[in-house]
C-alpha cells in the first residue's frame, strides 16, 4: 500500500477511535440445560480504550499524508 492510503485510513480509524470511546459486546451463555429446557444468560464484554489512542492514530494518519503527499511531488 502506498504511504498516504495508509495515513489517510490511521486518521479515519483515529477519529472514530476519539469519538467511540467504547464498545460493548454481549454473548449468550447457557446456565441450565435440562433436556427440551434451556435458560441462557446474556453477558455484556465492554470493551474501552482511552482516547488518547485515537489522537495518536489519526496525528500519525496526517503525518503519513503529509509525507505521502511530499514523495509524490
Amino acid at each position: 500500500m502506498q504511504t498516504r492510503t495508509i495515513g489517510i485510513i490511521m486518521t479515519i480509524i483515529g477519529v472514530l477511535m476519539l469519538l467511540y470511546n467504547s464498545f460493548n459486546l454481549v454473548t449468550t451463555e447457557k446456565v441450565v440445560d435440562l433436556g427440551p429446557i434451556q435458560i441462557n444468560k446474556e453477558v455484556n464484554h465492554p470493551l474501552e480504550w482511552s482516547p488518547i489512542v485515537g489522537v495518536v492514530l489519526a496525528v500519525v494518519g496526517v503525518v503519513l499524508i503529509v509525507i505521502g503527499n511530499k514523495k509524490s511531488v
